[in-house]
Formats: structure tokens, C-alpha cells, sequence
């Protein structure tokens, strides 16, 4: 299964050199929040008002070392990897692409990893 998870670029850039990803988001939350990719409209508006790059991690949930728990959201559940996200489970890194009114646009290369080709539920 794939997940993804949104990331200032700047940040992560300079994390991953330690060959994991986590630590801020550890340290604040005690996991890493993440998201399947048909339910990340719901989450990319915490980031709108955030002008800095953010880039996406595609996540193989098969390589991932710590622990994953599929936890209640506000009545979705979302993938919270409690410990530090290995650098070999991010299978694809790309840029976050906003429209002009600070909407999430889908990033292509992601749709064959989306359940249901990032079709809106709700």
C-alpha cells in the first residue's frame, strides 16, 4: 500500500541526510502524520496559507520500519508512522502543486498509486 506525506522542502532536505525522516514531527506529535492519497484533499488545506515549497513523499507501506497505525481523523482514518520514516520506504518525491486559489492539484505521476484514482468521497 502507498501513502504520502506533505513537507516543507527545506526541511526535508536537510533531515534526510541522516538517511530517516521524522524527527520535528516525532518530537511535536509523537508521530508522523501521513495520508492515502484518495483522502489528501482533505488534509492539503492545513498547508494553503504556507508560502514556503512543500514537496510530497510517496510512501511504500512494505519498507516502512516503524510502526504504522490507521487512527480516527474526525471519522477517517489516517496512517500515523510512530518512529522515523526510513529513507528507503519514499519510493517518489514530488512538488506540491497549488492552482492560483491555493488548491491542491493532484500530481499526476501519483494518480496509478491513488485506490480510487483520487476520486472525492465526501
Amino acid at each position: 500500500m502507498y501513502i504520502i506525506h506533505s513537507v516543507n522542502k527545506e526541511e526535508f532536505e536537510n533531515e534526510i541526510k541522516t538517511d530517516s525522516y521524522g524527527r520535528k514531527s516525532l518530537e511535536k506529535y509523537g508521530f508522523i502524520h501521513c495520508s492515502d492519497l484518495d483522502t489528501y484533499y482533505l488534509v492539503a488545506p492545513n498547508f494553503k496559507e504556507d508560502l514556503n515549497d512543500r514537496l510530497i513523499l510517496l510512501i511504500d507501506t512494505e519498507k516502512v520500519d516503524s510502526e504504522i497505525k490507521w487512527e480516527d481523523g474526525g471519522g477517517i482514518d489516517f496512517p500515523h508512522i510512530y518512529g522515523l520514516l526510513n529513507k528507503n520506504a519514499i519510493i517518489g518525491i514530488y512538488n506540491h502543486i497549488w492552482n492560483d486559489e491555493r488548491v491542491w492539484v493532484p500530481n499526476n505521476e501519483l494518480k496509478e498509486y491513488a485506490r480510487d484514482g483520487f476520486e472525492r468521497k465526501i
